[in-house]
């Protein structure tokens, strides 16, 4: 069995049956198929060669490998093994008989292998893998090797010249090693891309992370740091540095993560194992050689079975393989020439084509003189293989070349369809391209992707005409506008890499078309168009860089006519949240919104408006004017009243319910966040998102404070686990960040530090993956008040300090106040009493003037300790505890109540006035949560018993 290869590890399927070589067991649907032993040696080995043609002394040495036996004895197996397949029956094709040479086997084969899978959980969710070819002709040693070399050096660039299938053998490899990875397999095709700044942020997006900065290097390695998987970085040469750089950085932070990229050239990376897949190797031209020998070349093999496959009936004499042999070494056995020569035989016969071929070299090259002879080849094999087109299949083919990477049958028919050329037409070409091999097929999902190959592509490019290219760029821009108005609103719904492969394919023809628009000889109309569309799509995508620079772009590009349009509208919108996400950006974020406002009110949509005033209310709010914020979310929610779509009320809902929460509306924050967090049963799409996600997956950390707050701390701990639960199953970043933020602020009123702590270092790993600096500067902020509480104080105080720094420079306000009255205990436990009482006193006019008051009660609380410390006169701090229960009173923040009247109970019981205390205390206590057995409420009950 050796010569046939070793596949101790293997099992083998093929239509309904399973054949373990291990076991030596043939199943058919499960059920053992009675097979005698020389039938199963003889099934093993022609399924070990599938596609090969193996000779009868071949099998016979095989099966029987020390007993001389004549031809009938391997007929008499060979018929009763293909009784027990079934072969010939229904349709059912196994085994081939190649007269006078031997047996095929001919059916699909997949191979699933019995290596000790990884440790990593088995649904990887963004798993991205093409599908294996049926039929591989000599490659299954690169292949062996590639596996081996992976598993050993973990970063292999296979490096071979344009169309000798890199792609291939890497696909091949994927599959064979995807058991190991427990089928973690990422595949990024970057002949997609021609940005090198995008590098990694196709594989992120793939992944489901949002791109939130420029450079999302960073946050895509640290995801990758503790994840074991196959990576394969496909079609790098045209952005080799970028994917070089990359690579490097994932192999030195991420040890479980295996690369596998192709190439026309080496990364050049010291990590990096060049394997140099040459072409296929070809018989010599040497009269003397034997048919047989020259038919055992892979390159021979290949070229025969694709002519067989595409129809061609081949009766070869030795003349014949002469010339299969001949046309192999032409084409430098280049598997891709090969193929689209193969299958012009059934056309025009085997010495027809040769002949083709051969005058076709004898008209000269149209490559470049300094060109490779394997890519000049190619080239004319393209050529060739173009002039054998009709004209409308090679119009068809140079008006295709506008797509980059996959496109839909209707994106085909509407972009390169015009008056002369009716869909009809377009529609048989497309068929008759695909047939010849011009253009690869693939489904995915429930939809037919097509694509040219890169060399085709490039091939068609060339021929295209300045006139072409100019009404082929604006049909194909204008398709990809009406695309994303169409579809852009289905992206919030879609979590997995599978799910967004489709979106994110389109979206690399949606920024070829962006680059044409504003090129040298675009569209700039079309571009503002375009633009206009792309810019919340970008958003919802996370892509805001790009949503960024777009905008600004075509905001620059618009005429007098544009000015107070919707395309305005959307592209200022689009540059005001962006901006908002990267830089901040408290003025220029403002002003783009602010007239993008405008610019819907004058047209009079509800909808426009409500997608603006969103983003304006969560701008203000990171900016620190909660008064604002709450202008912006009352008008919010009275618009999203009007809109028929329960997630558009919810969004409306949320929006109102957070700014109440914070400027200290409590009962009515609480009624607006339980609508928003209520989930209702709708469609998938729906009109209303803000940067990818609905109200209710917002809501439920904000109204986990809330509950605390009104005096629910045992509710409010159950609402903020959920909520940080379910925006984990989100596998949105933002959305869990914000759960996180709600959370944390209840555990650490709650006094539960382990539980704080826990989730501050998950908040911290989360947004530092995805660039969200301002939630781990809070998270840092939390730890250094956590530091404080468990007596490392000093240190707990810096940081704090310096992440409240932080956050006024990235003016992000939200947290500050909270952070504020951290450091004001931290100082009064050091006794900085003088710092402490500045600090409070300028925190307290702050929130009394931008309106976060749901912290009002217990800065004044915190102040009348810090005057106690001072020794100030008791009636002053009295004054402040008296001031802090009845701002908490107003506003039903019986969390903040139960504190101040504690510590005004217990400055009464010095005074020895037990019955005020007692009077006091008593209910307030009685209207917490009787079960709740926290910090607060424990001190509250024993300081009453001893007022009894």
């Amino acid at each position: 069995m050796n010569s046939f290869g070793d596949a101790n590890a293997d099992d083998l399927t093929f239509g309904p049956f399973r054949l373990s070589i291990g076991q030596r067991l043939l199943a058919k649907d499960g059920v053992a198929v009675d097979l005698g032993a020389r039938a199963l040696d003889l099934l093993i080995a022609l399924t070990l060669a599938p596609n090969v043609v193996v000779a009868k002394k071949d099998l016979m040495s095989c099966v029987w490998p020390d007993v001389i036996v004549d031809e009938g004895s391997l007929r008499f197996h060979m018929t009763g093994l293909r009784k027990a397949l079934g072969d010939g029956q229904d349709g059912a094709r196994y085994i081939t008989t190649v007269a006078g040479r031997g047996y095929c086997f001919v059916a699909p084969i997949s191979r699933s292998s019995r290596l000790r899978p990884a440790s990593t959980t088995p649904d990887f969710r963004h798993a991205l893998l093409p599908g294996r070819l049926d039929r591989m002709i000599g490659r299954e040693q690169d292949v062996l090797r590639l596996a081996e070399r992976v598993m050993t050096s973990r970063m292999v660039t296979i490096v071979g010249v344009g169309g000798v299938g890199k792609t291939t053998v890497a696909t091949a490899v994927a599959h064979h090693l995807s058991p190991t990875f427990n089928g973690a397999v990422l595949f990024a095709d970057y002949g997609m891309l021609s940005d090198p700044g995008l590098v990694a942020a196709g594989i992120a997006s793939m992944l489901g992370l949002p791109v939130g900065s420029e450079d999302v290097r960073p946050s895509l390695i640290a995801y990758l740091r503790d994840k074991q998987i196959l990576l394969i970085l496909d079609t790098c040469e045209h952005l080799i540095d970028a994917i070089a750089d990359l690579a490097a950085a994932i192999v030195d932070a991420a040890p479980q993560v295996f690369l596998l990229a192709t190439s026309r050239e080496a990364l050049r990376i010291e990590a990096e194992s060049v394997y140099r897949l040459d072409t296929l190797a070809c018989p010599p031209d040497d009269p003397e050689l034997p048919t047989e020998t020259v038919l055992s070349f892979p390159a021979t093999r290949l070229f025969i079975e694709r002519a067989a496959a595409s129809g061609a009936s081949l009766e070869l004499s030795d003349q014949d393989v002469r010339v299969v042999a001949s046309i192999c070494r032409k084409l430098d056995g280049m598997a891709l020439a090969l193929e689209l020569a193969a299958r012009r035989v059934e056309s025009y016969g085997l010495t027809q084509t040769a002949t083709l071929l051969d005058r076709h070299l004898t008209l000269g090259w149209t490559g470049s003189r300094t060109a490779p002879p394997r890519q000049k080849t190619l080239q004319a094999t393209l050529d060739w293989s173009f002039g054998l087109l009709t004209e409308v299949e090679r119009l068809v083919l140079r008006r295709l070349a506008v797509f980059v990477g996959d496109f839909t049958l209707d994106a085909a028919l509407e972009v390169i369809s015009t008056s002369e050329m009716h869909p009809p037409s377009v529609f048989e070409a497309i068929d008759n391209l695909v047939a010849k091999s011009l253009l690869a097929t693939h489904p995915l999902g429930a939809t037919m992707r097509y694509r040219l190959l890169d060399t085709t592509r490039a091939y068609a490019l060339q021929s295209q005409t300045q006139e072409d290219q100019a009404g082929l760029g604006a049909r194909h821009a204008i398709y990809y506008q009406r695309w994303l108005e169409q579809f852009g609103p289905d992206w919030p719904t879609l979590s997995t890499g599978p799910e967004r492969l489709p979106y994110f394919v389109s979206i690399n023809n949606v920024r070829t078309a962006l680059e044409w628009c504003f090129g040298e000889h675009g569209d700039i109309n079309v571009g503002v168009r375009l633009a206009a569309a792309a810019a919340s799509v970008f958003q919802i995508m996370s892509l805001f860089p790009e949503c960024q620079r777009w905008s600004e772009r075509a905001l620059l590009a618009l005429d007098d006519k544009s000015k107070g349009s919707v395309e305005e509208m959307h592209l200022q919108a689009g540059l005001g949240i962006s901006r908002m996400y990267l830089q901040g950006g408290r003025e220029t974020s403002q002003a783009a919104l602010v007239r993008s406002l405008q610019i819907a009110e004058e047209r009079g949509s509800a909808l426009d408006q409500l997608r603006i005033l969103g983003p304006l209310s969560m701008l203000s709010l990171r900016i620190g004017d909660f008064n604002a914020a709450l202008h912006y979310a009352r008008r919010c929610s009275a618009i999203a009243m009007t809109v028929d779509d329960p997630a558009t009320v919810e969004l409306g809902r949320f929006f109102l319910g957070n700014s109440l929460h914070f400027t200290g509306d409590l009962a009515n924050a609480r009624i607006e966040l339980e609508a928003a967090a209520r989930s209702q049963p709708r469609s998938q799409r729906t009109a209303a998102s803000y940067v990818g996600f609905e109200g209710k997956h917002l809501a439920g950390g904000i109204l986990a404070r809330n509950l605390w707050l009104q005096g629910y701390p045992e509710q409010a701990e159950l609402r903020a686990r959920e909520a940080i639960s379910d925006a984990a199953k989100l596998d949105h970043s933002l959305t869990l960040c914000i759960a996180l933020l709600g959370g944390i602020a209840v555990f650490l009123w709650r006094d539960d530090l382990p539980s704080a702590e826990e989730h501050i270092e998950w908040l911290i790993s989360r947004a530092g993956l995805h660039f969200l600096s301002p939630y781990v500067s809070v998270a840092q902020g939390f730890q250094g008040e956590v530091a404080v509480r468990r007596g490392d104080v000093k240190a707990g105080i810096e940081t704090i300090r310096r992440c409240i720094e932080k956050l006024h420079l990235a003016t992000y306000e939200v947290f500050t106040t909270m952070l504020e009255i951290a450091l004001v205990k931290g100082l009064v436990a050091i006794g900085e009493f003088d710092e402490g009482l500045t600090r409070i006193n300028r925190t307290i006019e702050s929130v009394e003037k931008n309106g976060d008051l749901c912290y009002l009660p217990e800065l004044l609380r915190v102040k009348a300790r810090l005057l106690s410390s001072t020794h100030s006169s008791d009636e002053d701090v009295e004054a402040c505890l008296t001031l802090a229960i009845g701002k908490s009173a107003t506003m039903g923040a019986r969390a903040w109540e139960l504190r101040a009247a504690t510590d005004l109970a217990a400055l009464w019981l010095d005074d020895g006035r037990l019955r005020e205390a007692r009077i006091l205390l008593q209910p307030i206590f009685e209207r917490i949560d009787e079960d709740s057995d926290t910090t607060d409420v424990k001190a509250a009950r024993v300081l009453l018993q001893r007022l009894l």
